[in-house]
């Protein structure tokens, strides 16, 4: 079984929120607050020296989930078929046990009151397409594949850096 992620490039990231809305298209979201994805400005530096970042963030898959050892009702589990974590909204109770521990605010609460939480747009990848958010971002900055991937291309990523670093030290 393959586990998904995403991956994020601060560099890359002009804080358009092209993949928030992409999200809340996808899911039908309401508009009302409810958001599988975040979008942070991070400030840093003192004027005049001022440089602002952004980071993307929606629901990590924590392989060790904080949400899901805490669901009183184990409404929320990682998926057989696709090592996801998700919901069984049925079972939730809307007790918020969940929002409290997660460390990236990827819970959300309908107006009925019970969570949801970013799915990887698993339907989509299911049929070859990427996730809402990754395919509609203008910088991509944001990425998608197998955890395995993911981390062979950031490991060629940092290498690349490191080569041209010595290259530059060395002219």
């Amino acid at each position: 079984m393959m586990q998904y992620g995403f991956s994020f490039d601060i560099s890359r990231c002009s804080g358009c929120m092209a993949c928030v809305v992409a999200c809340m298209d996808q899911n039908n979201l309401p508009g009302d607050g409810v958001a599988y994805r975040h979008v942070t400005q991070l400030e840093k530096g003192d004027y005049p020296s001022v440089r602002i970042s952004w980071v993307s963030l929606s629901c990590q898959n924590c392989t060790d989930a904080p949400c899901s050892v805490v669901c009183p009702r184990n409404a929320i589990l990682r998926s057989p078929q696709n090592d996801i974590v998700d919901v069984i909204k049925d079972a939730c109770i809307g007790c918020h046990s969940c929002a409290m521990v997660c460390p990236f605010g990827a819970p959300q609460f309908t107006a009925e009151g019970k969570m949801s939480k970013c799915d990887l747009c698993i339907d989509r990848v299911e049929q070859g397409m990427e996730p809402a958010c990754v395919h509609t971002c203008p910088t991509r900055a944001l990425g998608f594949g197998s955890m395995k991937e993911l981390a062979e291309q950031k490991a060629q990523k940092a290498s690349v850096k490191i080569l041209d670093s010595f290259l530059t030290v060395c002219t």
